[in-house]
């Protein structure tokens, strides 16, 4: 399927968990302490433990490292350009949803950058799909928590509004 040579692949394979990566080390810089914030705060019922996050949030980040790689392969940046800047852009507000939401404590905030993120991520999805559909459907699992997640800010958002100003 791609015309890069094998070697180029693999780099660009590394280079793209490596993106992936480093926008988790940014996010996870504000979450340091976030085990022991998030249990202080009211939740629903339906909130999951702490201790869920990490590991689905693992999956999900080599899931779209993955899906961007699959992306990029098919012709570099020439065909792609605009689902990778997508891609991109996204990574950002990720890695800032934490920093608003746990480092900050910014509730509204973080509400608005995950609605964005969702958006950007569907967006992302088809940008994606049109380029190579198993890249799109790698990012489905991600669309989907990222939905969720934005269920759970407005409701722990709404139900702590002392600790999330």
């Amino acid at each position: 399927m791609s015309s890069l040579p094998r070697k180029k692949q693999m780099l660009g394979l590394f280079g793209w968990l490596a993106v992936v990566v480093a926008a988790a080390a940014i996010g996870s810089a504000a979450s340091i302490r976030a085990g022991s914030f998030y249990a202080q705060l009211a939740r629903p019922d339906w909130a999951p433990p702490s201790e869920i996050f990490g590991p689905v949030w693992s999956v999900l980040y080599a899931l779209m490292g993955l899906a961007a790689w699959l992306v990029w392969r098919v012709d570099g940046w020439r065909r792609a350009r605009v689902a990778l800047v997508l891609f991109c852009v996204q990574l950002v507000l990720n890695a800032l949803w934490s920093w608003l939401f746990f480092g900050w404590h910014l509730g509204a905030a973080a509400f608005v950058d995950i609605i964005v993120l969702w958006v950007l991520v569907a967006a992302t999805l088809v940008a994606f799909w049109r380029v190579r559909p198993l890249a799109g459907g790698l990012l489905v699992p991600y669309l989907l928590w990222v939905g969720f997640a934005a269920a759970l800010n407005w409701s722990v958002w709404q139900l702590n509004p002392r600790w999330l100003g």
